[in-house]
């Protein structure tokens, strides 16, 4: 029984520890989020816990990312091939600081809605979480999540999108 406790506790203990990505950031590919574009993103971000219960992303930051090679590796380091991580599994941010050079954010109003303003045409990641503290805790729980969004340039209308891990 100890054996089969151990080798559970490693496996969710490792499982958790990601490898910093091995592409190097290349600012040039992240450029395009600092020229000037006329495109809204209006996003609204929650999930959905065990429960069953909504959880919206309520005054959690969310952040505008460009899709680099950087970008992409990382994401799959972090999330898998899934959206959304559980926030005890999430890495330390070990992210390369030219990276977070390139980001924007914005606070996410109580109901988990936010924009992003003068958008430029590229891809895009969107990430945010939703966390709580659950009664008679001092840890949060909950997930990180985010969504890819391709902007065109092309778009009349702000651009709709729901991060929700799914």
């Amino acid at each position: 029984m100890r054996i089969r406790l151990a080798i559970f506790t490693a496996f969710i203990l490792f499982s958790a520890c990601r490898s910093a990505p091995t592409v190097a950031f290349d600012p040039s590919a992240a450029e395009f989020i600092n020229k000037p574009g006329s495109i809204k993103i209006d996003g609204h971000a929650f999930f959905r816990a065990e429960s069953g219960k909504v959880i919206f992303a309520a005054g959690e930051y969310a952040y505008l990312i460009p899709v680099t090679p950087y970008a992409e590796q990382r994401f799959f380091q972090v999330y898998g091939k899934g959206k959304y991580i559980q926030t005890k599994y999430m890495p330390w941010d070990d992210a390369d600081a030219q990276f977070k050079k390139y980001m924007r954010s914005t606070k996410a109003e109580s109901t988990g809605r936010f924009s992003f303003d003068k958008v430029s045409p590229g891809e895009y990641f969107i990430a945010t979480s939703a966390t709580w503290r659950p009664e008679n805790s001092f840890l949060t729980v909950g997930a990180a999540i985010y969504e890819r969004v391709t902007i065109t340039g092309k778009e009349t209308e702000a651009v709709k999108v729901i991060v929700s891990g799914k």
